[in-house]
């Protein structure tokens, strides 16, 4: 199955891939829709863009939660439309998009998928074209999501998008959930922070992460713990009152993706 969908509120839908347990997000007006998130390359855009037409043939805007390739490739089959992103996703991919399409291309092949290697290479990476600083409004059909910038975390470019009227935020790769979360390019000291300004946002709104299924404020709560005791972790490695490999003992996760984070103490 190459993706199902879940209504989480009203005309409010999630699309749930196996691919990367990702998660994309549709938001239905009257004589609009918002996409958020366009997933990894041109041929899986076109595939999203297809599902989408299958529920809804009114205009369509998209909004981007981060540069990051799996979230952002598949933008050009929904050309021509708005694109939303921060202003440092649209930096972002200007600056290493390229090589993100080369990195990527080599480790499918290396996992012996040379198909989505190839459909990477191909793919052409779209601008986003509305671009926010702080925080924007976005009316679709008459709908509006509020697109708020709440500090680096995840990634620099992090952008959550709240739903009022439906009670749903998309939280974009800053909450995680069937995975721990990814530090490969994050801000492990100032995560904690951003994601507390998304659980002062959110309230009891269900949270969309950008990976796995849509979650509660109860979840969030305790990942945000976790990610706040990531960030102490780092904070005595790098006075020098602990070891790396003490930290690692003490992390509440996997010995990789703690190394990941305390690598990232210079980012």
């Amino acid at each position: 199955m190459e993706g199902r969908w879940i209504e989480v509120a009203d005309r409010v839908l999630v699309r749930r891939y196996a691919e990367l347990d990702l998660s994309v997000g549709l938001v239905m007006g009257d004589g609009g829709c918002l996409v958020i998130d366009t997933r990894g390359d041109e041929r899986q855009g076109a595939e999203l863009a297809a599902e989408v037409r299958r529920i809804t043939r009114d205009p369509w805007t998209v909004v981007l939660t981060h540069a990051h390739f799996d979230h952002s490739f598949g933008t050009r089959p929904f050309m021509e439309c708005p694109v939303w992103a921060h202003e440092d996703c649209h930096a972002d991919l200007v600056a290493d998009g390229a090589e993100t399409k080369e990195a990527w291309a080599r480790r499918y092949r290396g996992q012996g998928r040379p198909d989505v290697a190839a459909d990477i290479e191909k793919t052409e990476i779209v601008l986003p074209d509305r671009l926010v600083t702080d925080r924007a409004e976005v009316t679709a059909g008459g709908r509006r999501a509020v697109l708020s910038y709440l500090g680096r975390g995840h990634s620099r470019c992090d952008l959550v998008i709240a739903v009022p009227d439906a009670g749903v935020v998309f939280a974009g790769d800053l909450v995680e959930n069937g995975a721990p979360p990814a530090y490969a390019d994050a801000f492990p000291l100032e995560w904690p922070d951003t994601l507390g300004g998304l659980l002062g946002l959110a309230g009891d709104a269900v949270v969309v992460p950008g990976h796995g299924d849509p979650v509660d404020r109860a979840f969030v709560t305790a990942q945000h713990a976790e990610i706040e005791a990531v960030a102490g972790l780092c904070r005595e490695v790098a006075a020098g009152r602990m070891s790396r490999e003490e930290a690692v003992r003490r992390s509440p996760y996997p010995e990789d993706t703690t190394l990941t984070a305390l690598g990232r103490l210079g980012g």
